[in-house]
């Protein structure tokens, strides 16, 4: 089952778009620091969230200082190295950006009612993405992203 969450926060950094490969793959990483519910400004919580593929341009309209709410999808992979220990990676895959008003972003399920738990203590909204999984052509459920496995460049 794939879970998609909602984080606020201050826009702290923001990178530019990089090219991996020959294929053309780009990403965009950016950090937030959390301004939502629950958040304690005398203990700064900033995380760092990445934009992939058509995306990236999706921080264009933001500045260092913006206040955003952004959804993205908690995504992580196993790797090892032969004769070396297994290794986890953790991304946080944003997928639309938007004003605290719900202004601007891009929204590939613009007009359907989600689903929405309030975490009160973590600050992040979690909708169950699979209610609305058969309305999404193209969605492949066996990544939770929505991408194949062969757009990863890794």
């Amino acid at each position: 089952m794939s879970k998609s969450f909602e984080a606020q926060g201050t826009v702290h950094s923001i990178g530019a778009t990089t090219e991996y490969g020959q294929n053309g793959f780009t990403k965009r990483e950016f950090v937030i620091q959390l301004t939502g519910d629950g958040e304690n400004p005398a203990y700064p919580n900033y995380v760092a969230l990445e934009l992939i593929k058509d995306k990236c341009a999706l921080m264009d309209q933001y500045q260092v200082g913006d206040e955003i709410n952004v959804h993205f999808n908690l995504n992580g992979r196993l790797w090892a190295a032969q004769g070396k220990p297994e290794k986890c990676f953790t991304s946080l895959q944003a997928w639309r950006i938007e004003a605290p008003g719900g202004q601007g972003g891009f929204n590939p399920n613009q007009g359907q009612d989600y689903i929405q738990n309030s975490s009160q203590d973590s600050g992040f909204q979690v909708y169950d993405q699979n209610q609305d999984q058969n309305q999404n052509q193209g969605y492949n459920s066996n990544t939770g992203n929505g991408y194949s496995d062969s757009d990863v460049p890794f």
